[in-house]
């Protein structure tokens, strides 16, 4: 899930969820604490409105005693001068958060509870009871409810019973109420915040937890550890994005250790092919130093051998650098449009007045039309051409040597075709041959050693030139390599 779409899902529970969970709880409580005030307090048809106006509620409370003292009034007045009767009533209106005051003409004749002399100021006037509906309100620092019975005493004086609520302070089970209702809200809004903590927690800070262990472990060198992605939000990619950094990071340290290994392989190679050529060297001229070279022939024979290994030296060091610069591509490289059949009629002739001269015999096919181009680079193609040609000479060993080229025309290429009847190459050693440094030869020899990079280098000149070159070959048979050139299209001009 993407991180914006968990913010707006959290941005909503956080809304709704503790909405409409206060909304159920309240509604659970309030039918809770309604039934409870209606049983306590004997009273029925209690609702929500009663219950949020305190000046109704009390009047609720009270209607049952009231209903008493009416009914009193009217049929047994008589009770209203016994104070064990105006004590039970007002035992049952402190239960009520109520009390009882009596009085006959002005004077305060029982009082269910000590009260301030401005309450019985703000007693209403005989004769007041018809005016009322649910009692008289009396606001500022009294805050009470009165409600009000007038009668005549039996001698025919003026009475009047009142109910006095005190409306600051609300029902137990109101306060109760909102209590509960306070505490309910709190736990909602802690456990919704809790759950999306959580959830956002899981979300977000255990991958960054995860990645912080494994950029660790990459900076500890261990590139092998694995990050493992599950989500497909921001952290997700970003942590894909890691893993495809260390997959990278990873590639580029092997291919940094095996460039490593090759280069000490090259630096042992080098040592060894320059060695030999050196001893040669040294010996033959401590030889004619030595006046062991005491006739023409003999010095003639040992310059001539000194003046062969001064140029097998020159040659390594020579592929070397060549090698350097292709890797480097610090080679540039002169494109141009060649014809197919005036190019490798050229190289045919050089090849084979070369190869008579060593002995090879030379044969120059060439299947491809007249008006066939390409777009190559001559020097670097002829390049291409002689070392392969020149590393099937180095491994001949039979007596009849020979070498074949074919020039074929392949669809969109030119593919070419160098063939010999040398030993051959092994079927485990053939894969490897295009690879720097590598060498068949294990004897390394002097006669046919070599860096081992020169199919190396042919390989990077055929690939730069945006062709591709393989090899098939057969111990005791021979070797065929082949490398294709596309073809030069002219685009035709729009009209």
């Amino acid at each position: 899930m993407k991180l914006k779409t968990r913010l707006i899902i959290g941005f909503m529970i956080v809304i709704i969820l503790p909405l409409t969970l206060s909304v159920a709880v309240i509604t659970a409580f309030s039918q809770f604490q309604i039934r409870t005030i209606e049983e306590t307090y004997g009273v029925s048809g209690t609702n929500y409105k009663i219950l949020a106006n305190p000046i109704t509620m009390m009047d609720k409370v009270t209607e049952t005693s009231f209903q008493h003292l009416t009914i009193t009034a009217n049929r047994a007045v008589d009770k209203f001068e016994d104070e064990s009767y105006l004590d039970s009533i007002n035992q049952e209106l402190k239960g009520k958060n109520s009390y009882l005051i009596v009085r006959q003409n002005e004077e305060i004749v029982y009082e269910g509870a000590e009260t301030a002399e401005t309450i019985y100021a703000e007693l209403p006037p005989y004769g007041a009871e018809d005016t009322q509906e649910n009692g008289i309100y009396v606001g500022g620092n009294i805050q009470i409810l009165i409600k009000q019975i007038d009668f005549q005493y039996e001698s025919g004086e003026p009475g009047s019973a009142f109910i006095v609520t005190s409306v600051s302070d609300s029902l137990p089970e109101v306060k109760i109420f909102l209590r509960d209702m306070l505490i309910a809200v709190i736990i909602i809004l802690a456990l919704t915040a809790g759950l999306l903590i959580i959830w956002i927690y899981r979300g977000v800070a255990i991958p960054l937890s995860e990645m912080k262990i494994a950029t660790q472990n990459i900076k500890d060198g261990n590139l092998d550890y694995e990050l493992e992605i599950e989500t497909d939000d921001e952290i997700g990619q970003l942590c894909r994005d890691f893993e495809e950094m260390r997959k990278r990071l990873k590639e580029t340290s092997s291919e940094k250790i095996e460039y490593d290994k090759r280069s000490k392989e090259l630096i042992s190679n080098i040592s060894h092919d320059l060695k030999t050529p050196i001893t040669a060297i040294k010996g033959y001229v401590e030889g004619i130093m030595d006046g062991v070279a005491d006739t023409p022939e003999k010095m003639d024979r040992y310059i001539h051998t000194i003046y062969n290994k001064a140029n097998e030296m020159d040659l390594l060091i020579n592929e070397l650098t060549l090698y350097s610069k292709i890797d480097s591509n610090r080679i540039p490289y002169n494109f141009n449009t060649i014809s197919v059949n005036d190019y490798f009629d050229d190289c045919a002739s050089d090849l084979q007045v070369d190869l008579e001269a060593r002995g090879i015999v030379f044969d120059y096919l060439n299947y491809v039309d007249s008006d066939v181009k390409i777009i190559a680079d001559a020097e670097q193609l002829k390049r291409v051409i002689n070392n392969i040609v020149s590393n099937s000479a180095k491994y001949m060993d039979k007596t009849y040597k020979q070498i074949h080229l074919r020039v074929k025309d392949v669809g969109d290429f030119v593919q070419v075709e160098i063939e010999d009847n040398g030993k051959g190459i092994g079927t485990k050693e053939l894969p490897y041959i295009f690879e720097r440094f590598y060498r068949t030869d294990a004897s390394r020899n002097s006669a046919t050693g070599g860096s081992g990079i020169g199919l190396s280098i042919v390989k990077k000149i055929v690939e730069e030139h945006g062709g591709k070159i393989w090899a098939t070959s057969k111990e005791g048979t021979g070797t065929v390599m082949y490398f294709v050139i596309r073809k030069y299209q002219e685009v035709p001009a729009n009209e």
